[in-house]
């Protein structure tokens, strides 16, 4: 379905070509469910220093040259306050690398910030809305930082650059994904991602308690009431890391586990994520190792330690991004499935319960999907979804 406003819609899935490129964990914010919080809030971890120019520039001409990639989300901490941000945004449209911020967003209350950027080349932003109000406030950890938010939105229709929006299914937003919603239909955002509150990264230190994880059964109201919201306006939505079975079936082809997230062309390349996030890359210090192919990294890791593995010629593109997704859940975040997870036609696309929920809050919720033959496909829902296509990416993707 075409559209005037830069994008089309299609029902196609086709791998994605989008890198990513983490600049180093400095932050305005100091948001209690970030995947970072350690690493933003000391300053001499590792990772916290932003790197340099020339090496995010190497790393980005990594990405284009080696893995092929058209398009490269840049993102910190806040890559805003990163310095030299305009030039690194102008060098990405020199290689061919179409490039987003994931931001706050707020230093883009100042018009002019944002119009630096735009006039350097920015595609769009990917900007991270969990809440409003005073509540956002409060999970953000600064005082008037809706208001800033809000007056950056503002800029972006003004200047006309596009944006979509990140919302973390933690418990203290859950009360707003209505309005989020609302606010990503009343604003024209492009894409709405609703975000498991999940164990990632410092996320993992088992410091997580159940006051900030919602159980699935508290999540499914509100999400679909958002849902609802957005498929009435025609806003694209994807909801990331939940079980299927959470919502009734018309919402199951906006859920994207680590098998589907390679066809959303807003998500990341699993060949170039496998290098691009090894640490050293992230790290101010770190060396910048050699590249790898997705089966090499497979190959890594226990699942795939097997003889030939990485040069088997019988090992499908497609099968090496499904192998990378299971190891991903299964050694990565340690996903677990229940007993009567066994039971459902969709076992085989579905990654199950998060790492650490089962210890909050077991097993108890999984409601088996009855289907006449078991679901092999990754896409068996998400081809379902209308998803936007940038003009840019048409030739290859539309």
């Amino acid at each position: 379905m075409t559209n005037s406003n830069g994008y089309t819609k299609t029902t196609r899935r086709v791998l994605t070509r989008r890198g990513v490129v983490w600049l180093g964990q400095t932050c305005n914010l100091r948001c209690h469910f970030c995947y970072f919080q350690n690493r933003i809030a000391h300053a001499d971890h590792p990772d916290h220093p932003f790197m340099s120019l020339t090496k995010a520039k190497t790393i980005l001409r990594t990405l284009a040259e080696t893995y092929g990639n058209v398009a490269v989300d840049i993102q910190g901490g806040e890559p805003t306050i990163y310095p030299g941000i305009e030039e690194l945004v102008r060098f990405c449209r020199e290689i061919g690398l179409l490039p987003t911020l994931i931001t706050n967003a707020l230093v883009l209350a100042d018009a002019g910030r944002l119009a630096a950027l735009k006039e350097a080349g920015l595609r769009d932003l990917l900007i991270s809305v969990h809440g409003l109000g005073e509540d956002y406030d409060r999970a953000v950890g600064v005082r008037g930082a809706h208001v800033k938010q809000m007056q950056a939105l503002d800029n972006c229709v003004e200047q006309g650059v596009p944006f979509r929006f990140n919302c973390v299914l933690a418990a203290s937003c859950l009360p707003h994904l209505a309005d989020v919603a609302g606010l990503a239909v009343d604003k024209g955002a492009r894409v709405v991602n609703f975000i498991a509150f999940n164990p990632f990264e410092d996320q993992q230190s088992k410091s997580r308690e159940a006051r900030d994880v919602p159980r699935y059964a508290e999540v499914a109201g509100p999400l679909t009431q958002a849902l609802d919201i957005l498929r009435t306006a025609g806003v694209e939505a994807n909801v990331r890391y939940l079980p299927f079975c959470v919502v009734p079936e018309k919402y199951r082809e906006h859920f994207y586990n680590f098998q589907q997230l390679p066809y959303d062309l807003h998500e990341w390349d699993y060949a170039s994520w496998s290098w691009s996030g090894i640490p050293t890359q992230r790290r101010k210090d770190g060396e910048i190792t050699p590249t790898v192919t997705l089966r090499e990294a497979n190959a890594w890791s226990k699942r795939y330690q097997t003889p030939g593995y990485a040069t088997d010629p019988s090992v499908t593109v497609e099968d090496a991004y499904r192998h990378s997704a299971i190891i991903r859940a299964r050694e990565h975040c340690k996903y677990q499935y229940a007993p009567a997870c066994d039971a459902c036609g969709v076992k085989a696309l579905c990654d199950g319960f998060h790492g650490d929920y089962a210890g909050l809050f077991g097993l108890d919720e999984v409601r088996p999907i009855a289907l006449p033959a078991a679901a092999l496909d990754p896409k068996y829902f998400v081809a379902r979804q209308e998803k936007i296509v940038e003009d840019e990416d048409a030739s290859w993707a539309g």
